[in-house]
């Protein structure tokens, strides 16, 4: 038996974080969230999305699983509670199925229908279920240290380089492989994780709540606080608090990143800053393409950047501003609140050459030694083609 993690029927509210990836791949605090029920339950975990998607992933193989919604984050008591449910029983709230065990074809299964697929349903409400991008940000505080509670009680940390200075070393972890060298580490507001084969440069300040996934680099004189996650392989330099860079991202240089949501193979020029305050400390509210509409988000909340997004040098993003996938942002002033896929500078007049954006891409991910699946391409090709 396998556990597969579902898209439920409301995905697109999750834009522009889940237009090129399943929401089981989004990460929020250490892990993603497929990461996270593999490591908890220590079982196989295969994803179900949209049609577009699927050649990203696995096939379901037959049998009886696990159904589980993606946007349900995992913790203890709920895993408990789902692996003592019967055949055809389900746990289920007001937003619909939480998780399910049947036996279900893959083919025949539909997220907007889950629950109609078992005949037993149990109430169970206390839950986190992402179901906005800003989430991400705003639950990451919470998240991250229950993830470091996790790595903490399963193995011990390496021991801690002298010529650093630690303030409550005890709640700093580190793993093999990993570089630091005279930085300033305060763990005193809440953990540090410090991910395999991370560096850490010289004069960088940090404070937790943190997370630096496996292959990270902090730039010297880089001043991070918490609670940020800078997923693997990205670049993190200047001003950053309260933000989750995807992974294989770069924020290297001087600028300020807060209350933000990178995605994957983004990468923000030197100098670029975005604001996370309105003027007038009022409510900020953000476009969602599922509404069509803009949501009140709360008066903190800078950037969403979908993949494979750039921002030019010295670009100034708004207060709630959403960036698509793929898009290469410039411009002067203030940039728009809203930037759609494939979008070619910042007044939403030029759209990207579809082979330009195929080849810019892939110049990217030279630099960190990859290159652009033909599976990748096709999902690419499907969001071009939306617009």
């Amino acid at each position: 038996m396998s556990i597969v993690l579902f898209d439920n029927a409301e995905r697109k509210k999750l834009y522009p974080l889940n237009n090129c990836c399943a929401v089981a791949m989004l990460r929020v605090g250490i892990f993603t969230i497929k990461e996270r029920w593999q490591l908890l339950t220590n079982e196989t975990v295969f994803i179900k999305t949209e049609n577009y998607l699927s050649v990203l992933y696995d096939s379901i193989p037959p049998g009886s699983h696990i159904w589980i919604d993606a946007a349900v984050l995992a913790d203890k008591d709920l895993m408990e509670r789902i692996f003592v449910l019967e055949e055809g029983a389900a746990l289920a709230d007001n937003n619909g199925l939480i998780a399910g065990r049947k036996k279900i074809t893959d083919n025949n299964f539909n997220a907007s229908e889950a629950l109609e697929y078992f005949e037993t349903i149990h109430e169970y409400t206390d839950i986190k279920r992402l179901e906005y991008p800003w989430q991400i940000f705003q639950w990451n505080d919470e998240i991250l240290r229950r993830d470091f509670e996790y790595i903490t009680s399963k193995k011990q940390s390496q021991k801690l380089p002298a010529n650093c200075q630690y303030i409550n070393p005890e709640n700093i972890f580190l793993e093999e492989g990993a570089e630091i060298s005279c930085c300033t580490i305060n763990a005193s507001t809440g953990p540090v994780y410090i991910g395999k084969d991370v560096l850490i440069m010289e004069g960088a300040v940090i404070r937790g709540p943190l997370a630096l996934c496996e292959g990270s680099v902090v730039k010297m004189g880089a001043k991070i606080y918490g609670a940020t996650t800078i997923g693997p392989f990205c670049m993190a330099g200047g001003e950053i608090k309260n933000a989750v860079m995807q992974g294989y991202s770069n924020k290297a240089h001087d600028g300020y990143l807060g209350d933000a949501v990178i995605g994957t193979w983004c990468n923000l020029g030197a100098g670029t800053t975005n604001s996370n305050v309105k003027n007038t400390a009022g409510i900020i509210k953000m476009w969602n393409a599922f509404a069509k509409e803009e949501i009140p988000v709360g008066i903190k909340c800078g950037v969403i950047m979908g993949d494979y997004s750039r921002a030019a040098i010295n670009s100034s993003i708004n207060t709630g501003t959403v960036i698509g996938t793929c898009c290469n942002v410039f411009g002067e002033g203030l940039l728009p609140t809203y930037i759609p896929d494939f979008n070619w500078g910042a007044a939403g007049i030029t759209k990207y050459k579809f082979d330009k954006a195929v080849q810019d891409i892939n110049n990217w991910k030279k630099m960190k030694r990859q290159q652009l699946s033909s599976a990748e391409t096709q999902v690419l090709q499907h969001i071009f083609e939306q617009f």
